[in-house]
């Protein structure tokens, strides 16, 4: 389990520290920098796929995502007796990204390459470098607690006859998690590259008239529902089959009492969502309920899979529900963190509050001060230690 996350300079994140718990709730207004550190999470589980430099690009690239204030805020400009202003910057511009938990830590420092040389022209110049990695073990870096330590393109590793320096120079736009994941010279960056792309995200859930779980698909056993849902019939067969069916009709009948849930199969191996409520004669297919309504059982679907991650991250789940159905929509959340590390990045204060009835909910509320996210409430004694490679 995380218990710690450190960003730096990403858009508002300018240095942000958060202490994490089995289920955290992200709440704040709008513009408070809740996306923002929805998407530094993703950034972090990209650099174990190889897809933080394609995501920083779709961004607009490193320099539109790096923290656009001053280096430092001054206690002047804090009281509005200065200007914000900008001054001679001291340290190198990099965007850091880290994470640390009860057995390991890692981080990473990204920024701008050099001036292209002109004996050896680019095509991609813009691309960001990886200036820094390292993995640790415990939950604060310490010199002597250091197992992978990456400068640059040279890496060393630390083996029981002291620190080994890796063969070869690694590609500044890849993580050590592609270049170096050898279970036997570096089992720490293959365990740590396993746990990091086993994180699962779901923020795109399609409930539109057109969206594929609406309509029969091709069934086979799901054990972890597709991002966007597209499975949500074999997911749920797979959970009735293989793993707690009567968890399932009671996510249902919390939402909507007397309803009950099943799959048809036709003769042609598709499956497709049936709901029958009270009073109707005939169940109701997935192409005729309600944005709601589907998007109440995509939930059921991800948060009840019989193969749990280690940590699972939900986006605004809150969106087409009705209040009526946050309620359900809490109890099946809290229950899920007995599996599993969740976060869940919501708009809605009520959904929040429904949460922050359970037990163990480590609630985390952001708000602004002079452009920069800070965790509300937060005080040096609050903010969890934690220390980047220098």
């Amino acid at each position: 389990m995380l218990t710690t996350l450190a960003v730096e300079n990403y858009r508002s994140l300018r240095n942000l520290v958060v202490p994490l718990g089995r289920l955290n709730v992200i709440k704040g207004v709008n513009g408070s920098g809740k996306s923002n550190l929805y998407k530094s999470l993703r950034l972090l589980a990209d650099t174990a796929s190889g897809g933080i430099v394609s995501s920083l690009a779709r961004e607009g690239g490193l320099p539109s995502t790096f923290w656009a204030g001053p280096e430092k805020i001054t206690r002047d400009m804090r009281a509005g007796r200065v200007p914000i202003q900008g001054t001679a910057r001291k340290d190198p511009k990099r965007l850091k990204l880290g994470f640390s938990g009860e057995d390991f830590g890692y981080c990473i420092a990204m920024g701008l390459p050099p001036p292209a040389d002109r004996m050896n022209p680019t095509a991609f110049a813009l691309d960001p470098e990886i200036k820094r990695e390292c993995i640790w073990s415990g939950p604060v870096c310490k010199p002597e607690r250091v197992l992978v330590d990456r400068t640059g393109p040279s890496v060393r590793i630390r083996t029981d006859q002291g620190w080994q320096l890796h063969d070869g120079g690694l590609n500044l736009f890849e993580s050590i998690f592609l270049q170096i994941a050898d279970p036997n010279t570096a089992p720490e960056v293959l365990m740590l590259r396993e746990t990091i792309r086993g994180w699962r995200f779901y923020d795109q859930f399609r409930t539109d008239p057109d969206a594929p779980c609406r309509s029969p698909q091709l069934g086979t056993r799901t054990m972890v529902l597709g991002h966007d849902g597209k499975d949500l019939a074999a997911a749920l067969q797979t959970i009735m089959e293989i793993g707690d069916p009567d968890e399932v009709a009671h996510a249902v009948h919390e939402a909507f009492p007397g309803a009950e849930l099943s799959i048809a199969q036709p003769g042609d191996c598709r499956f497709a969502v049936e709901l029958r409520l009270p009073g109707l004669l005939r169940p109701l297919t997935g192409a005729e309920l309600s944005d709601g309504t589907l998007r109440y059982l995509l939930w059921v679907a991800a948060l009840l899979t019989p193969r749990p991650p280690q940590m699972m991250v939900l986006n605004e789940p809150e969106t087409s529900l009705h209040p009526d159905l946050l309620p359900a929509l809490a109890k099946l959340i809290v229950n899920a963190s007995e599996r599993m590390q969740l976060w869940v990045v919501t708009h809605s204060a009520a959904l929040a509050d429904e949460l922050n009835r359970g037990a163990d909910v480590h609630l985390i509320e952001l708000e602004k001060e002079l452009g920069q996210t800070q965790v509300k409430g937060q005080t040096s004694l609050d903010r969890p230690h934690w220390k980047w490679v220098e």
